[in-house]
């Protein structure tokens, strides 16, 4: 399975990356976050719990983050729960226009390590449902607030 996400968004690349890199921050600015904790943290390399929604439906996994911010990039590798082997990345790139296009791209080699049952859960339902509805719900969460300035420094998003 593999998913692309991508957005663009008016605001300036340090602060975009501000909000997307702190993820235990996430359930305060992402509605459809339920909880993330940080199991771990080697600095630019942390084990988090994370548990989201679609819609109704409550999905959690373990991760690894790996953190860029010189690039910058964003690295998860899904370490338990249903998508256990999946890669994320998320991929800043500036514009001509002056903002910055953010992709999240999400890679599962094979779900549960079934072959066919789990190559066709993966790109029927896991993916097309699940991994971009929410990876989509994040980037324009994320927009909406970078391009209200929602958040520079140390201030809390609004």
């Amino acid at each position: 399975m593999h998913t692309e996400n991508e957005i663009f968004i008016q605001a300036d690349m340090a602060e975009i990356y501000q909000l997307a890199a702190p993820v235990e921050r996430w359930p305060e600015i992402l509605p459809h976050y339920r909880w993330v904790q940080v199991l771990a943290d080697d600095g630019d390399r942390r084990l988090v719990e994370m548990a989201a929604c679609r819609g109704r439906i409550p999905v959690r996994w373990r991760a690894e983050q790996r953190l860029f911010p010189e690039e910058p990039r964003i690295t998860f590798r899904h370490v338990g729960g249903f998508t256990k082997g999946m890669e994320v990345k998320w991929v800043f790139r500036s514009t001509q226009q002056g903002g910055v296009r953010v992709a999240i791209l999400h890679d599962l080699p094979r779900l549960l390590g079934l072959p066919l049952l789990g190559d066709l859960a993966a790109n029927r339902v896991v993916g097309p449902l699940f991994v971009e509805n929410i990876a989509g719900k994040t980037l324009r969460r994320i927009k909406e607030l970078a391009e209200a300035g929602a958040f520079v420094g140390d201030r809390r998003p609004q």
